[in-house]
């Protein structure tokens, strides 16, 4: 998939012109046919992501974020969480999941891009190197695809020297493309994982429109591990569908024909789940979507889930086709609860910090 290649036009944000990477995305589209440069302008319609679904995918803003670039995942106390830190350097993405939770987050569907993360660096960097005894897993997937944009933004050139440096924290580009260009060519390696969201082909083909292939995801993460990344994998959404369980199997034996386990950090688990707000949006958008299908109630966080014994079978059932793998992929859930750690992976975390803990050391292991 080629960012350049759906973009018709990129808004450049007033105040924005005198920004660094401003003038490096302008210059990367350069020579670029049918895009449509605006400057102090925005001629976007008022919208939302179901009256304007496919311009928005089409318009790139180039904006200054005002608020705090840097900032703990917010989770819910009513399920266990990982304590992920959100470097949040866009909104949206030029993929088009049926069910992205994005599309009933943001008012707009056009994709962000907020300039001004060069200059937060030195601060955020320094707020890490000022709590030496913790360990920062970053993340910025949490509102984009963290790869997706890069052949044009170039977030891998400007991030890697930056976290491979520091000694307390991670970063961790998440992503469903096979834009591995910018991290191929960075010699940076320590502090960086690379992920990728993983799915069953049904759901993949079906629902993810936009994305690239399971293989081609696989051998964008197999020549991550050979140029020397630290590899990792998402499950989330698991979604039930007609044969789930031969849909699930087939990707990870896909898996371990690409990838050697010894080289994956982590794979998380996570059911569909989704706020009451996106049902509408996914039926207007995606009306051919198989994605609601299954039996849902409203979860203690007000998002709608699987009944927990649906939850706790496909976890028990993906953890033990995983441990077939490698009986040493640091599983774990995502946003569930104690008794659904326990029944369904036969041990737990107890809570969000006991998570936190497993995971920094996971991190510990691979980057000592």
């Amino acid at each position: 998939m080629n960012p350049k290649g759906r973009l018709k036009q990129v808004i450049i944000g007033e105040g924005t012109e005198g920004y660094e990477l401003t003038e490096k995305i302008l210059y990367r589209l350069r020579g670029e046919p049918g895009i449509k440069v605006v400057r102090n302008g925005d001629p976007y319609p008022t919208g939302n992501n179901t009256t304007f679904p496919a311009q928005g995918k089409e318009t790139l803003r180039l904006e200054r974020f005002p608020g705090e670039m840097f900032k703990p995942c917010p989770g819910t106390i009513q399920y266990i969480c990982c304590g992920y830190w959100i470097l949040h350097g866009a909104t949206n993405c030029p993929m088009d999941c049926s069910y992205c939770i994005l599309q009933s987050y943001f008012e707009k569907s056009s994709l962000s891009v907020f300039i001004n993360i060069e200059n937060e660096l030195d601060e955020i960097c320094r707020q890490i190197e000022n709590h030496p005894n913790r360990i920062f897993r970053v993340g910025t997937g949490e509102f984009a695809d963290s790869l997706a944009l890069d052949p044009l933004v170039g977030w891998t050139q400007l991030l890697t020297p930056r976290f491979s440096r520091l000694k307390n924290a991670v970063l961790e580009f998440k992503t469903k493309t096979d834009q591995i260009a910018g991290l191929l060519s960075s010699p940076y390696r320590d502090r960086i994982i690379v992920s990728w969201s993983m799915n069953s082909p049904f759901i993949v083909t079906r629902e993810e429109g936009g994305t690239c292939s399971l293989r081609r995801r696989l051998e964008a993460a197999k020549r991550c591990q050979q140029e020397g990344y630290v590899i990792g994998f998402h499950f989330d959404p698991i979604i039930e569908h007609h044969r789930w369980r031969d849909g699930y199997k087939r990707t990870i034996e896909m898996m371990d024909k690409y990838i050697d386990p010894r080289g994956v950090i982590w794979i998380s688990l996570g059911t569909m789940r989704y706020m009451p707000s996106l049902k509408s949006i996914i039926r207007a958008r995606h009306p051919g979507s198989h994605v609601l299908d299954g039996e849902f109630i409203p979860g203690l966080d007000g998002k709608m889930r699987y009944l927990k014994t649906i939850r706790i079978d496909m976890y028990d059932w993906m953890k033990r086709e995983l441990d077939q793998w490698s009986r040493d992929l640091g599983v774990y859930l995502c946003m569930e609860s104690d008794e659904v750690w326990k029944r369904s992976l036969g041990w737990s975390v107890k809570n969000s910090e006991g998570l936190a803990r497993y995971l920094d050391q996971r991190v510990k292991m691979f980057f000592p």
